[in-house]
């Protein structure tokens, strides 16, 4: 009999969570009876520390708002994770733990998917650890970009839509208009999309966030964080199983 292989996510206040459903639905198609996956909500990043403690414990995923905090508690980062300074899913390996950032090929694979030639200029709303591994993307694409945040050069009171005009793709990086505050949406110049635009807001639940209707209705070409969601999960399915030793 195999030995018992825990899985999980590491986050606060997770109401709903994609990767359980996710996990589960894998270990059922491929018919893993000894794979369990769970939700760790913790109220503070130094509980972590019990959790390392479980021997059975193969991986765990990381979400708001630890992206950046798990980085203290582990041995060692992949290339990509340093770079960015963010990572979204750990493998154990022999007692050591390791981060890694597969955010960034979740928003590759979406951007690459949709992105046009004249797609050559972006904005990235937001300054956490998903927008780290956008910027880290777009870097790597050769696709300069402008960070916009409450401390950044342009704020979101200061951003204009000249601005806006000029920057064909904008990525919704913070969780402003994510379930169940659907209803909230960050202030934003709209006036400035067209249908040149493409617009990608990270959050997957709800399907539509206000951001997503109302640049739809300039035109813009939308589109949602479940792709990208999916993919990240798939690429630490492959981390947590397939990573060579």
């Amino acid at each position: 009999m195999d030995s018992n292989k825990k899985l999980g996510l590491i986050g606060k206040n997770i109401s709903y969570s994609f990767s359980k459903k996710f996990f589960e639905d894998k270990f059922q198609k491929l018919m893993l009876k000894n794979y369990s996956y769970d939700i760790f909500d913790l109220n503070d990043i130094q509980e972590a520390e019990k959790l390392f403690a479980n021997p059975e414990l193969l991986g765990f995923n990381v979400t708001i708002p630890y992206k950046e905090k798990i980085i203290n508690y582990l041995d060692g980062l992949s290339d990509e994770a340093e770079k960015i300074g963010a990572v979204n899913c750990v493998l154990i390996r022999d007692g050591k733990k390791t981060g890694y950032n597969t955010d960034a090929f979740g928003f590759e694979k979406t951007l690459l998917l949709h992105k046009k030639a004249h797609h050559d200029k972006a904005l990235i709303l937001g300054n956490g650890g998903a927008a780290k591994a956008v910027k880290y993307v777009l870097d790597q694409l050769g696709i300069p970009s402008i960070t916009i945040s409450r401390k950044s050069e342009i704020t979101f009171d200061t951003l204009n839509k000249e601005t806006v005009q000029d920057h064909k793709i904008i990525i919704q990086c913070t969780p402003v208009g994510t379930f169940p505050n659907v209803e909230d949406c960050l202030e934003f110049p709209f006036d400035g999309l067209s249908a040149e635009h493409l617009i990608i807001d990270l959050i997957y639940n709800p399907n539509y966030t206000q951001f997503i209707i109302k640049a739809a209705e300039k035109g813009a070409k939308t589109v949602n964080g479940y792709y990208m969601l999916e993919q990240q999960a798939e690429k630490a399915w492959e981390i947590w199983n397939f990573q060579k030793k």
